[in-house]
């Protein structure tokens, strides 16, 4: 789903349980407020709520975003059209999603276990 030149531009996913707002934001190149109102029109999108009501998302929500972002800023979708298509197939969605920033870091670390043996 997210196209390989849009996919650079974004950082890879650091390997944590839980992400603020904040982060999510830096992540997927959204501002917190856009994060906000997604989550009042995506069903699918329910970050844990703790005190205060503060969001913690995890990576399938970080992934989740991308893929909206994509959906609605790069292929032309209403809120209404990426809902609908999210509804419709969303294992479908799921198998799209490679971030070939995380490929080439995993790749990397190999190269260096390898050499290290």
């Amino acid at each position: 789903m997210l196209e390989p030149k849009n996919n650079d531009e974004l950082p890879p996913i650091p390997p944590k349980r839980y992400f603020t707002i904040g982060e999510v934001g830096e992540l997927c190149a959204v501002k917190p407020h856009v994060l906000r109102y997604w989550e009042a029109e995506f069903p699918q999108l329910k970050p844990t709520k703790r005190r205060g009501n503060r969001r913690y998302y995890q990576r399938q929500d970080v992934v989740l975003i991308r893929q909206i972002k994509s959906l609605l800023y790069e292929q032309g979708y209403t809120i209404g059209g990426a809902r609908q298509k999210m509804s419709d197939n969303p294992d479908e969605l799921a198998k799209t999603n490679v971030n070939s920033g995380e490929i080439k870091t995993l790749v990397r670390d190999l190269e260096k276990v390898i050499a290290s043996l």
